[in-house]
């Protein structure tokens, strides 16, 4: 009954490609291989000058997965990337799909102890590394003390250009590791993908076959491990390139977001391969990196959280940088505020766009139009083939009344099979096939969505919900104001009550007092939402990808009340 519906925005979409689309069983090797058999010397990355073709990837990935077959790793095995932005991943990724395995995304952030927990729990048994001190020292002690049988290790040095790989060792002496001779459960990346690749691989069920466990913290809890199908993955990237206007043009996007984050795996590495586009790489987020790596490249797009935006614009180098070449930024993992994104664009002339997605949706689910107007404030609309509805907040089987906000639910091809070895998460993230995101929102008479807040981050001031993110527009709207987190502290009378913390623009003369900026504050507010304070920081906290965070500050002010009582 559901599929004869006709959509809101189906007579508004603003999106160059029409809505209803289908996407036919597509395995990411066969999406790779399409594009290299389309133009084999064409490139597909570019790191720091050094650029590798799509015929050089394609062999080192299949030469990586007839290596891990010989090592009796195959179908459904799990093989760990823990890596940064390096060459290596794109063909450790693309061979470990081959053989039949499955990728298990480990951030390069990972204590020892986290690392083997992951492992554990998703049952990984190789683990693919890099050979920077750090890295490489982490993940030798959880080889002795997890699943994982062996490591493979890269040299970053190997992937530059000669110039560059001299200068490298030259300032890197003692940087990095000296890996143990005699332990064969190490093998160096080199070594491991030397051998030609003779055997036949294996047949892949698009549908069936899992690609990729990426943990996430999901809606609430521990890490889970979201499922991802070959499928799942490959039709995300077609209905990213679905709503990009600029597809058969020159396409080279900046790949400055960790590979290891579903959102760079969709909207930089899958959705570059599915048209054969390029990806200037970069290991790391560094202001004056990017700019120089889009001056000499002529980048053309650049996905990023709000965080990277502000550290760009902040820079002393954003003055003499050319981001001309720049057309699109797409900006994801948090709201974008609608100062940022005015001051960015005037600053550089790249159109920014906000979009939304879940690791349980492959990565994306909704955009802004790159072209046409869309509405600041929004994430824009689904992306093709993609159904989001509103549930009630108080009953997940009920849909929200119409007018009111409500529960984010999302269906579609991109959409994770469930989380690993979770049944019960399962259960309650899934309702009548449509994946409850944890999100509070509303969607406009053209079918915009909003998102207000994160229900787990509402807060109750006495029986009113006040959303932080609401809170958090308002402070933005301050001329000093640079950064700002919102949160409940604990209130004997009301229950809860607002606080806020805020960073201020280094580049205001005037800087205001907390003191100050609450009283500028609070008469914008309703009588509930207005905070008790206001606390300057010199930073905030933020997740591996950027995105501010509130947990910590939660954890701080939990800390604080305890110390009062006791």
């Amino acid at each position: 009954m559901e599929r004869q519906q006709r959509w809101i925005w189906q007579d508004h979409y603003d999106h160059p490609a029409s809505w209803s689309q289908t996407f036919e069983p597509l395995t990411l090797p066969d999406m790779l291989a399409a594009s290299t058999v389309a133009n084999p010397n064409a490139a597909l990355i570019d790191f720091y000058g050094r650029r590798y073709s799509y015929g050089e990837v394609q062999d080192c990935a299949r030469r990586f997965a007839h290596a891990l077959i010989g090592l009796g790793i195959g179908k459904g095995d799990r093989v760990g990337l823990y890596l940064p932005n390096v060459p290596h991943y794109v063909a450790a990724y693309y061979g470990t799909l081959m053989a039949g395995a499955i990728v298990v995304n480990f951030s390069p952030l990972y204590t020892a102890e986290e690392l083997a927990h992951q492992a554990e729990d998703s049952g990984t048994r190789l683990l693919v590394t890099i050979n920077a001190k750090q890295l490489f020292g982490t993940a030798q002690k959880v080889l002795e003390t997890s699943c994982i049988e062996r490591l493979i290790v890269g040299s970053v040095a190997s992937c530059l250009p000669p110039v560059k790989r001299m200068l490298y060792r030259l300032f890197k002496s003692g940087g990095d590791a000296v890996l143990p001779e005699g332990d064969k459960r190490i093998l160096k990346f080199g070594d491991f993908v030397r051998a030609p690749a003779a055997q036949r691989l294996p047949p892949l069920d698009a549908e069936k076959d899992l690609a990729l466990i990426q943990y996430t913290g999901g809606t609430t809890g521990r890490p889970k491990g979201a499922m991802l199908t070959h499928q799942n993955l490959t039709a995300n990237a077609r209905q990213i390139n679905l709503v990009d206007p600029f597809i058969g043009e020159s396409d080279r996007i900046m790949g400055v977001l960790p590979f290891f984050h579903v959102f760079a795996n969709a909207s930089v590495l899958n959705r570059t391969i599915a048209h054969g586009g390029e990806i200037v790489m970069l290991p790391r987020f560094d202001a004056k990196q990017v700019f120089a790596a889009v001056k000499r490249t002529r980048a053309t797009s650049l996905p990023g959280v709000p965080t990277m935006f502000q550290a760009m614009l902040d820079h002393p180098g954003l003055k003499g940088a050319d981001l001309s070449s720049v057309r699109v930024c797409i900006s994801g993992g948090a709201p974008l505020s609608l100062a940022l994104k005015q001051q960015f664009e005037a600053a550089t002339g790249a159109v920014v766009v906000e979009g939304y997605g879940l690791t349980e949706c492959s990565g994306v689910a909704s955009v802004n139009p790159y072209k046409k107007d869309g509405k600041v404030g929004t994430i824009g609309q689904p992306l093709p083939g993609t159904r989001i509805k509103l549930l009630d907040r108080e009953n997940a089987h009920k849909a929200a009344r119409p007018g009111e906000a409500g529960e984010i639910a999302i269906s579609g091809p991109q959409i994770m099979r469930g989380y690993w070895h979770n049944p019960d998460a399962d259960k309650d993230v899934f309702v009548l096939g449509y994946l409850r995101t944890g999100d509070v929102g509303m969607i406009d008479g053209d079918g915009y969505v909003s998102v207000v807040d994160r229900i787990k981050d509402m807060i109750a001031v006495g029986g009113f919900k006040v959303f932080p993110s609401q809170v958090e527009a308002v402070l933005y709207q301050h001329p000093a104001v640079r950064e700002a987190l919102v949160i409940g502290i604990p209130d004997t009378y009301h229950g809860e009550i607002p606080k806020a913390f805020v960073t201020l623009r280094p580049d205001v003369e005037d800087k205001p007092d907390g003191a100050a900026l609450m009283a500028w504050l609070n008469p914008q507010l309703g009588k509930h939402e207005r905070v008790c304070a206001v606390e300057i920081r010199d930073s905030l906290p933020k997740t591996l990808v950027g995105k501010l965070s509130r947990k910590e500050l939660v954890e701080e002010e939990k800390l604080k009340a305890e110390a009062r009582e006791t």
